[in-house]
């Protein structure tokens, strides 16, 4: 046996009847595809159902998958503590996930009472579990639950846990529904939980239309940075459903979307999977993602191929390379200044380590040396970077002008200003124009947390430019 169907399901708790009240009306479209899905269930009756969802215990680098016998959760968090649920773990099924994922190199950790311990967090199934499950449990509730959380890990990676997944359901004799949660843009509207964003429209215009074109290349080669300026929460439990479909015909339906609320629903299903090794792509998907990082590596300015080749020959070779009979402009050898290092892999921050005013070496060159051997293994947030990630590095290159003080905060601007709060020995500094930091409070109180100070205390506030070389 093997996974037998495959639904996106939403998890928005204002689809429960009882949370939702006269409400529930807007959501009516998806109220009904949610009881669709509930009756193909019933009709199939799996012994396993598998849920991969985005509101768990999340790593940035590893998926996690519950490995306790017994599985509960409720929605006490939204007023409803009476709201819950209580499964059986399928734990012969949980053994051999996580061994595939390890014969695949794939992150995984086993969501246990040492992991609960270690890292103070919670192994209680939520909400994006719960609501997906709530019209399930109506008419069928004779299976047993995986719990899947998954990871901050890229979009093919992700693919590639599916088809991990995929394998370890054919090695038992089960049958299984796999349930990626999760809801698609948070920025449909003014009224939603964030403000709008054009790309909220234009990302579940997209995604919808792939799924229904069987598109699953465009959707793994989506934009990280246009994904998250959407604010979605569902991409990588789809991506993941699409993995256990590699090297699969099936069929697909669209069951319902909308968008009320300024949140995007979208309902869709996937049956009748027959193998077909021409619908492979994995490999297709990897070459894409080398294509993609050597353009980028291509229109690289001499700043960050400079940082670049300081970190790859460190890395690789423990060595510390000499720039002073490298071809760099002369600026780079003639002038002093602080210089910040930023790394990204997969657009999630990977290392980010800087100096202020003229830096610690005689020039600009070394400096930018000396900042990203420091950003690639001496970031305390992070372990030191491996070889196998150096393909997947973006890197910018900030060189910092002169600091002044600011007597009015009227005097800062996110785009044009990064800035240095101070306050005793406690410092923190914010670069300028970051994702995400788009007025001068959410400025202002990032580097007052990095820095440990309190609002309330006294501090100076410094600002400066930067020329970024990306």
């Amino acid at each position: 046996m093997s996974i037998i169907a495959g639904y996106i399901m939403p998890h928005p708790p204002i689809i429960i009847d009882k949370i939702g009240k006269e409400d529930i009306l807007v959501v009516k479209k998806t109220k009904d595809a949610m009881e669709k899905i509930a009756n193909d269930i019933k009709e199939m009756k799996p012994d396993t159902i598998i849920v991969i969802t985005p509101h768990g215990t999340i790593f940035s680098d590893a998926y996690t998958i519950n490995y306790k016998d017994s599985l509960y959760g409720n929605l006490r968090t939204f007023g409803y503590e009476d709201i819950e649920l209580k499964k059986e773990n399928e734990i012969s099924l949980v053994e051999e996930i996580f061994a595939e994922s390890l014969l695949e190199n794939i992150p995984i950790a086993k969501l246990d009472d040492d992991l609960v311990k270690r890292f103070n967090i919670t192994c209680e199934i939520d909400h994006g579990i719960i609501v997906p499950l709530y019209y399930i449990e109506k008419v069928y509730s004779d299976y047993n639950l995986i719990h899947i959380n998954y990871s901050g890990l890229s979009y093919n990676e992700h693919y590639k846990f599916g088809m991990a997944i995929r394998r370890a359901c054919e090695n038992i004799n089960k049958k299984i529904v796999l349930i990626a949660s999760g809801d698609l843009s948070h920025k449909l509207s003014n009224n939603g939980p964030y403000s709008y964003a054009e790309e909220g429209v234009q990302f579940d215009k997209a995604i919808i239309n792939y799924l229904k074109e069987k598109d699953i290349r465009s959707i793994l080669n989506m934009d990280v940075d246009f994904v998250n300026k959407a604010s979605e929460c569902g991409k990588r439990s789809i991506d993941t459903l699409l993995g256990t479909l590699d090297g699969y015909d099936y069929e697909s339906e669209i069951l319902s979307y909308e968008g009320p609320f300024g949140v995007g629903y979208g309902v869709v299903s996937f049956k009748n999977f027959i193998q077909n090794n021409s619908k492979k792509i994995y490999d297709v998907l990897l070459n894409d993602e080398m294509i993609k990082h050597k353009k980028i590596v291509e229109n690289e300015d001499k700043y960050v191929k400079l940082a670049r080749t300081t970190i790859e020959e460190y890395i690789k070779n423990g060595k510390k390379i000499d720039v002073d009979n490298m071809d760099l402009p002369v600026e780079m050898f003639d002038y002093r200044a602080g210089v910040f290092i930023s790394i990204k892999k997969h657009s999630l921050l990977r290392g980010c380590i800087g100096t202020t005013g003229m830096g610690m070496e005689k020039n600009i060159a070394k400096e930018i040396v000396r900042n990203a051997i420091e950003a690639s293994t001496k970031d305390p947030r992070f372990n030191e970077i491996e070889e196998y990630e150096l393909n997947n590095l973006v890197i910018s290159v900030d060189i910092l002008e002169k600091s002044e003080k600011v007597n009015d905060l009227n005097e800062l601007d996110v785009k044009k200003y990064g800035i240095i709060v101070e306050s005793g020995y406690k410092r923190g500094l914010l670069l300028p124009n970051l994702d995400g930091v788009d007025t001068v409070e959410k400025q202002l109180d990032i580097v007052l947390r990095k820095a440990g100070i309190n609002k309330t205390e006294d501090y100076t506030v410094e600002k400066f430019r930067v020329t970024r070389h990306k």
